[in-house]
């Protein structure tokens, strides 16, 4: 019998494969996806939110516990257990080490990566260089691996983990880790969560997904409707982004994103705007603009700039449209010109003169318009034109299992003494509600190096502390 079975293939399952193999288990991890797609969201990403009290190789200046945890407090609105979120964000200080010694490599923020130099590390070759090392090093260690291998349901015996079930295959394993991703994929279940709006449109329906076409859910809903595992988190939250509307169904990953929100104004269909476009720092606000867009009329909006916004941000991977004229571009992306023309002209004539810096919270804002721009206000006169139609773009879900330090898997309050738990099936315990770049990453890392080491710690086979030498390392 196996040791740790691991249920996923992405970030957060190669990591507790890797640390329950170096603790001395046997491990065999299922992916549901062929080789060519394996690695689930984790292929698409390219950073990883990192505290630190000094500089360090790819990060410059500092970012202290106390800095990481308020801006997540801010974006979850506090809707996060403290406790796990702080256990993520102090093994983000010492997990690079050990990332390197699994052939991840780092190198500063990218240009037009607004704002991360100072808290996120980038990975070398991105998302896919990241899990095709963690492949690497786990063939290497003598972990199993089987692709084309989804889990339908699970065996439990009073919590305790028994088999998995991969068709008609029957699995036996002393302990589990599961990190099969969440629900994002599901299109039924998403309509379902989102429903109707007051204009009986299925707001899901326009929806594309950023990542895997893997994500499910199917484990995940097995677990709570049939295993009454601990829930958490609210269905119809999830990191969801403005993208082009062009993008394709799955996998667009983040040369799709729009990032130019900040430097213009954003409209509906009906060319009105509906949301501070400055409100914060990109990083800590692009998560949310896909739900933004989700609830407006046909779930779409358009993104306009001028050509004094050209070179500020990391370009799309499609050309916006182009106009000389306000009146033009409003005929081209179908909205009403006279609207548009209006909207634009009420913007302009409220943003008061500022110092503008777009590597700080400046003093260009609005003054008596409804919804306000906060900051990096700058009128919008200069030609060319340009505007990107936006869509929603969902990348991960935040319903979830509920559970504890450990990892564990809770049923009734009670943690599961062999059923563990990491990533996006995880991640509502620190994420209620919106995001900041690259805590995706940090969650994933942490709760699979964590859920790794109790799924081995649950055999019998105890994991060498690495921490002290990895921060020193």
């Amino acid at each position: 019998m196996i040791d740790v079975l691991v249920i996923g293939g992405g970030n957060a399952a190669l990591c507790a494969a890797l640390m329950a193999r170096e603790a001395g288990a046997s491990v065999l991890l299922l992916e549901a996806a062929p080789q060519a797609w394996r690695g689930g969201n984790s292929m698409h990403v390219r950073n990883l939110r990192c505290m630190h009290d000094a500089p360090q190789d790819v990060l410059v200046d500092a970012y202290p516990e106390e800095e990481f945890w308020q801006d997540l407090l801010k974006v979850t609105g506090g809707r996060t257990n403290e406790a796990l979120a702080r256990r993520v964000i102090r093994d983000s200080a010492t997990c690079r080490p050990w990332m390197r010694r699994h052939g991840v490599r780092f190198q500063p923020s990218l240009s037009g990566a607004l704002h991360t130099a100072r808290t996120n590390a980038f990975f070398m070759g991105g998302g896919k260089a990241l899990v095709n090392a963690y492949y690497r090093s786990a063939r290497q260690l003598g972990v199993q691996v089987r692709y084309e291998s989804p889990v339908q349901r699970i065996e439990l015996d009073d919590g305790r983990f028994v088999a998995a079930w991969v068709g008609n295959e029957r699995i036996a394993a002393r302990s589990c880790v599961l990190a099969a991703g969440g629900f994002e994929s599901n299109r039924d279940w998403l309509r379902r969560a989102w429903g109707q709006n007051a204009l009986g449109e299925w707001p899901a329906d326009n929806f594309l997904i950023r990542g895997t076409r893997f994500n499910t859910g199917v484990l995940l809903k097995h677990l709570l409707d049939d295993h009454a595992a601990d829930a958490i988190g609210d269905a119809t939250q999830a990191h969801m982004v403005a993208i082009d509307a062009r993008a394709p169904s799955y996998d667009g990953g983040i040369c799709t994103r729009i990032d130019c929100v900040s430097l213009g104004v954003v409209v509906n269909r009906e060319a009105r705007r509906f949301y501070d476009e400055g409100e914060d720092f990109w990083p800590k606000r692009y998560a949310i603009w896909g739900r933004l867009v989700a609830q407006q009329p046909g779930q779409i909006g358009y993104s306009i700039i001028d050509a004094k916004a050209v070179g500020r941000f990391m370009p799309p991977v499609f050309d916006g449209v182009q106009a000389d004229t306000l009146g033009d571009l409003a005929r081209q992306l179908g909205l009403d010109a006279p609207t548009f023309e209006a909207t634009v002209a009420a913007y302009n004539a409220a943003c008061r003169p500022g110092n503008f810096d777009h590597t700080a919270l400046d003093d260009c804002r609005t003054e008596g318009l409804a919804p306000a721009k906060t900051h990096w206000a700058l009128p919008l006169d200069t030609p060319p034109y340009f505007g990107y139609a936006v869509r929603p773009g969902i990348t991960f879900t935040y319903l979830g299992l509920q559970t504890d330090e450990t990892a564990a898997v809770r049923f009734g309050g009670q943690p599961s003494p062999n059923l563990f738990v990491a990533g996006e099936m995880m991640a509502g315990n620190v994420l209620g509600q919106g995001y900041t770049a690259g805590v995706g990453m940090s969650i994933g890392t942490a709760f699979g190096r964590i859920a790794g080491t109790s799924a081995a710690a649950a055999c019998g086979h105890q994991h060498a502390p690495q921490e002290a030498t990895d921060a020193a390392a």
